[in-house]
């Protein structure tokens, strides 16, 4: 992860910067710069996306976003995959969604890189479970796994076949293995 030279700068006028890429977050009055993704990570993440939307956009229950800057409880982060719940995603007239998400995710999903803290990353989840998230997934391509926590639970690790707990309301069955298959590409 790459440290920006600590000069205090404020959420606020950390808002007003340009958006870099990969993206930066603001976390304790600091500003760090994310991992560029790699093939797997990229893979996953929008395999992922997909299978969540595919059961949720249609009945209007949730829309997983990719690398969607949410800023609240004096942080902007921009987690792998950011879940709202579609009474949470606001729009416009027009019918598109709001550019800016002032809120904790519903559900957010981190895929740890291997350049990355995993207690940094944790600490983000933690943090949205703080402020109102009801589920937060790290998934952990090393080792094929995925830490699940939820508000005031302990947190549960899964591997293999091992049933993941979703965000209330959706209705699909994944287990980590199935998380994993995601990355297969041919037989």
């Amino acid at each position: 992860m790459v440290q920006t030279p600590s000069q205090a700068l404020s959420l606020h006028e950390f808002l007003k910067l340009p958006e870099t890429k990969p993206a930066s977050e603001y976390i304790n009055g600091k500003i760090s710069q994310k991992p560029m993704p790699k093939t797997r990570h990229s893979r996953l993440q929008g395999k992922l996306i997909d299978v969540i939307n595919d059961v949720t956009e249609k009945p209007r229950i949730a829309y997983a976003f990719p690398e969607l800057r949410s800023t609240f409880g004096g942080r902007s982060i921009v987690p792998d995959i950011t879940v709202l719940r579609w009474e949470n995603i606001k729009f416009d007239d027009m019918g598109e969604p709001l550019d800016d998400i002032l809120i904790a995710p519903d559900w957010t999903i981190e895929i740890l890189s291997p350049s990355q803290s995993s207690n940094r990353v944790a600490g983000n989840i933690l943090h949205c479970l703080k402020y109102g998230c009801a589920l937060g997934w790290l998934i952990d391509l090393g080792d094929r796994s995925t830490l699940v926590l939820q508000p005031n639970r302990q947190p549960e690790l899964r591997y293999g076949k091992d049933d993941l707990i979703l965000l209330e309301g959706i209705e699909l069955k994944l287990t980590v293995d199935d998380i994993f298959n995601c990355l297969k590409m041919q037989d």
